[in-house]
């Protein structure tokens, strides 16, 4: 994936990596929205749910995708507090999943 290339601290939990050196990607995916890892999970599960012909999945996805907006939105509070120039990166890069929508 493009995203975990360039961004070798993508880890399941949203934590402070400072001790790791943790530092700030703004190019590739990440010069385009802020998360796309995450961009790319959505249309994913919905190929796949689409893929099995399995509709009531695709309204199953209503939930998943409320935790991931809600991971993001956590996400974005902690490193904006802990991760230099990620506040001044939310500026330039406007999106967050979608470019021109969110």
């Amino acid at each position: 994936m493009a995203a975990t290339y360039h961004y070798r601290f993508a880890v399941p939990s949203v934590a402070d990596q400072a001790e790791r050196g943790q530092t700030l990607v703004d190019t590739g995916p990440y010069g385009v929205v802020r998360h796309p890892l995450y961009a790319g999970l959505v249309p994913y599960l919905t190929g796949i749910a689409l893929w099995l012909e399995n509709y009531a999945s695709l309204i199953a996805l209503v939930a998943p995708v409320a935790l991931l907006v809600a991971r993001i939105l956590v996400e974005e509070r902690t490193l904006q507090g802990t991760l230099q120039g990620y506040t001044d990166y939310m500026k330039r890069v406007r999106y967050r999943l979608v470019p021109f929508i969110w």
